[in-house]
């Protein structure tokens, strides 16, 4: 298996009874339901440590293993980078993350990212769960969206935080400002996330090829025309708090993909930020929690938002 990497999926109760090939291609996006179909004749996908047939239909807590060719670029190099680190023990670390950082390496970004960083200050000791570009990387946030992340540095580390994630059991709490005022003070998104058949580098919510996406919001403050909320995530897609404010008409201020077509370039991307994760410890197995503030660029644009009569 040199030439590829793990892939580990753990099925939740919502998606029992559905086939083994659709699962894996609505877990992995990135690769087409024939090319899973074909790993899976071949026995390259394990089900509980066996292998399986493509029709298969999967039950809530499978595990599904299988290995993923390696990315054509080679391993992530080491960086000295400073990293705002919260927390770190022999297990894990939880990293700030600054707005503009890449997570991992990729076309365009191969050095300079927070994965980079991480190689240099772990001395490569990170969980290899994810390949040689992605070590340690057990959930990710968007280039231009600041904040919390959670890093893994050994296997059993990340599959037990993963496990955590797909379960809904992992506190994920971010702040946004957005357009416009809600109606409600609080509310609950529930829509499907999937690729855009009109934009393939954007997300939307469609009901083909989507999974299914909960997003939990409440209002923190009101301004003319602006408001500041707090998300939380049920779930974790691809762009979903982006995609699912734009969806009920209160784009993030300042997102280029999702928002109006005159963007606030004094944000330099969404205002959006990673406040607060909690976990259990995969070792310890004591429930941990830990909150970054606001950073400067959020709190000055707050600042500068007319005020409104409306209380908060």
């Amino acid at each position: 298996m040199g030439s590829e990497e793990k892939a580990y999926f753990i099925v939740q109760p919502e998606s029992e009874g559905i086939r083994a090939d659709q699962f894996l291609v609505q877990a992995d996006p990135a690769h087409t339901r024939s090319f899973w179909q074909k790993r899976i004749k071949n026995g390259e996908v394990l089900v509980n440590g066996r292998p399986i047939l493509k029709s298969v239909r999967l039950k809530g807590g499978d595990q599904i293993q299988s290995y993923l060719p390696k990315p054509m670029s080679d391993s992530a190099q080491p960086e000295n980078i400073p990293l705002d680190i919260l927390y770190e023990d022999d297990n894990l670390l939880v990293v700030n993350k600054p707005k503009g950082m890449v997570v991992h390496p990729a076309p365009g970004n191969y050095t300079g990212t927070l994965v980079n960083g991480l190689l240099y200050h772990c001395k490569g000791r990170l969980s290899g769960i994810n390949g040689v570009i992605r070590p340690g990387i057990v959930h990710r946030i968007d280039k231009d969206t600041s904040g919390l992340l959670m890093v893994a540095k050994e296997d059993y580390a990340h599959q037990f935080l993963a496990a955590q994630i797909q379960a809904h059991s992992f506190t994920r709490e971010y702040e946004a400002v957005v357009y416009g005022c809600l109606k409600q003070e609080k509310g609950t998104v529930d829509a499907p996330i999937g690729r855009s058949k009109k934009d393939r580098k954007k997300m939307a919510v469609t009901y083909e090829h989507a999974r299914n996406a909960v997003t939990h919001y409440s209002l923190l403050k009101e301004y003319r025309d602006f408001t500041h909320i707090r998300c939380r995530l049920e779930t974790g897609r691809t762009h979903q708090i982006r995609v699912h404010m734009s969806y009920i008409g209160h784009p993030i201020a300042g997102d280029p993909l999702y928002g109006p077509p005159k963007v606030i370039g004094s944000l330099q991307g969404q205002c959006l930020h990673a406040k607060k994760i909690g976990f259990i410890h995969p070792v310890s197995k004591e429930y941990m929690e830990f909150d970054s503030p606001l950073p400067e660029y959020f709190m000055q644009f707050l600042k500068g938002l007319p005020q409104t009569d409306q209380i908060e």
